[in-house]
Order: C-alpha cells, then sequence, then structure tokens
C-alpha cells in the first residue's frame, strides 16, 4: 500500500514541470491510518501467524474506519479489512463467528460485499454447515441493488450448488434457476439437469432408509420368537414324562409356580433384546433346580417297589 502512494505520485511531478515560486505545492492524498493497520494485520496473518493479534489489528482499523468519509479506497480497505479477519477466525478454530463478524460492521446481509460472500459461503459449506448461511447469501441474492454487479451470476451459481442442493432444497433451486437472469439458455439447461439428478438421488436415499426402517421391525420379530421357542423348548424338557406328574402331586407346586408367575411380571421377556438372556437363564436354572428336587424324591420310590 505504501508503494502504491509513491507510485501515483510519480505522474504529478511529470504533468506539473518545475514548481515556480508563485504556484503552490501539490499536497499528496493522506494515506488513512486503516491501510496501515490492513497491512499489519496482513502481515500478522500470513508471515507471523499471530492469528489473534492479526484479528484484533482488523478490528482496530474498522474502529478507525468510523470517522472516514466513504470513498472507493475506503470501501476496498473494508472489504480486505473482513477477508484477513474471516481467515484469522477460521485459523484460530472460531470459524464459526465469521458471519455474526462482518455482520456487525455491515449491519445487513444486503450490503455485504460479493468477495465476502462468496468467502462465506466456500467457508460454511467447506465445514458441512450450509444452513448458517442460507438466509443472508438468499437476501443477498433478492436485492435489486445486487442484481446488477457483475459477480451476481458466480454468487447465484454458487448459492445454488454449495446451498440449495446440499440442503435439499430442491424447489428453490429450481426457482432460482428458471426465474433468475443470472444463467444463460445453456447454463440454465445444465443447472435444471444437475437439480434433477439431485432429486433423484434424495429420492433414492429416502426410499432405501425407509427400507432398512421397515426391515428392522421384522429382524427384531424373528430374533424375538427365536427366543421364546428356545424358551419354549427348555420348559417342554424340564417339565417332561414323570417329573411333570410328580411336580402336580407335590404340596409345593404353588409355590413354584407363584415363583414363576412373579418371575415374568416383574421381568416380562424384551424381544430379540440382550437383556432377554439373563432372564432365560434365571428360568433355566428354576427348572433345573425343579427338577433336580423332584428326580432325588422318584428314585428312592422307585428303590423301594
Amino acid at each position: 500500500m505504501k508503494s502504491d502512494a509513491s507510485t501515483s505520485a510519480a505522474p504529478l511531478k511529470g504533468l506539473v514541470g518545475p514548481l515556480r515560486s508563485s504556484e503552490p505545492a501539490l499536497a499528496l492524498p493522506a494515506v488513512s491510518p486503516a491501510v496501515h493497520l490492513l497491512e499489519e494485520a496482513a502481515d500478522l496473518l500470513v508471515v507471523q501467524l499471530d492469528f489473534h493479534a492479526a484479528l484484533e489489528t482488523c478490528e482496530r482499523a474498522w474502529q478507525s474506519l468510523a470517522e472516514e468519509p466513504v470513498s472507493g479506497t475506503i470501501v476496498e480497505v473494508k472489504c480486505s479489512l473482513c477477508v484477513v479477519g474471516i481467515q484469522a477466525l477460521a485459523e484460530m478454530d472460531r470459524w464459526r463467528e465469521a458471519l455474526s463478524w462482518v455482520l456487525q460492521y455491515y449491519q445487513v446481509p444486503e450490503k455485504l460485499p460479493p468477495k465476502v460472500l462468496e468467502l462465506c459461503i466456500l467457508l460454511y459449506s467447506k465445514m458441512k454447515e450450509p444452513g448458517a448461511v442460507l438466509d443472508v447469501a438468499g437476501a443477498w441474492l433478492q436485492d435489486p441493488d445486487n442484481q446488477g454487479l457483475p459477480e451476481y451470476g458466480s454468487l447465484a451459481k454458487l448459492h445454488l450448488f454449495r446451498l440449495l442442493l446440499p440442503l435439499g432444497r430442491m424447489s428453490e433451486a429450481e426457482e432460482l434457476a428458471v426465474g433468475s437472469a443470472a444463467f444463460s439458455e445453456e447454463q440454465r439447461v445444465e443447472v435444471l439437469q444437475a437439480i434433477h439428478t439431485a432429486r433423484r438421488q434424495q429420492h433414492t436415499q429416502e426410499h432405501t432408509q425407509e427400507h432398512s426402517n421397515s426391515q428392522e421391525p421384522q429382524k427384531l420379530n424373528q430374533e424375538g420368537r427365536k427366543d421364546i421357542g428356545a424358551l419354549a423348548e427348555l420348559m417342554q424338557r424340564s417339565w417332561r414324562g414323570e417329573v411333570r406328574a410328580e411336580l402336580m402331586q407335590r404340596p409345593w407346586r404353588g409355590e413354584v409356580g407363584a415363583e414363576l408367575i412373579t418371575l415374568m411380571m416383574v421381568s416380562p421377556f424384551p424381544t430379540a433384546a440382550p437383556s432377554s438372556l439373563p432372564l432365560l437363564y434365571q428360568l433355566t436354572q428354576l427348572f433345573r433346580r425343579i427338577q433336580k428336587a423332584t428326580l432325588s424324591r422318584l428314585y428312592p420310590l422307585a428303590l423301594r417297589d
């Protein structure tokens, strides 16, 4: 920036020629303090890698610009300060603050410089959060003053491919492609084809997800029926033959039945769940104890006969 000032002074010397005593000396335009702060911030960001200091320097530069009259140079300085500040925030892993940081200076989305909006779209889409900048980009594109800018077409395309399509906003993407003058006829055909492909992929993913969700309960029911079948088989083995007859004749059969019913009521069978395995194990052990107690009574009777 300093070299720009010295370069701009050279043509003045050639045009004016030798100064006469009666002619006043031409004063060179003073360089804004924000320009020096911008150079300092860029040096801190790129050379010294002091991202925190670079961000603070940008903020100090913005404060100094509050007293500067609006000019083309000031507009460029503001835009460059935003670019340096966004990069510093990203380097510090504070990229989520980038959009709110620039909006505190420009107040409304429609006033964002195209370069700053482009950087925000690329940043948030790369970090898989395109929804954070969706409303800001949409408001900027709808502003009539921005639609005449040379960058409008590229930002409209960026908005469509980086924000709308990844978020599944197919109808909004079609409206932008058809209703916007940012696309030529050839570009409009390509964009609509891309939207059609994205919509087909979206339907395929939704169908696959629905099919997977519908198959899950069937799988659980099948596994649950297997567990119940295994339990029934264990019960049949335990109640088979003389063991069942002996249990029906014993006076303590009511206690056993009460214990079984209580166990089933307190611990219902969760179909196909791993938590059902301890319950199955408890029932198996209970039936084995019943079988062992019954057989110990049956065999002595058989010997006496």
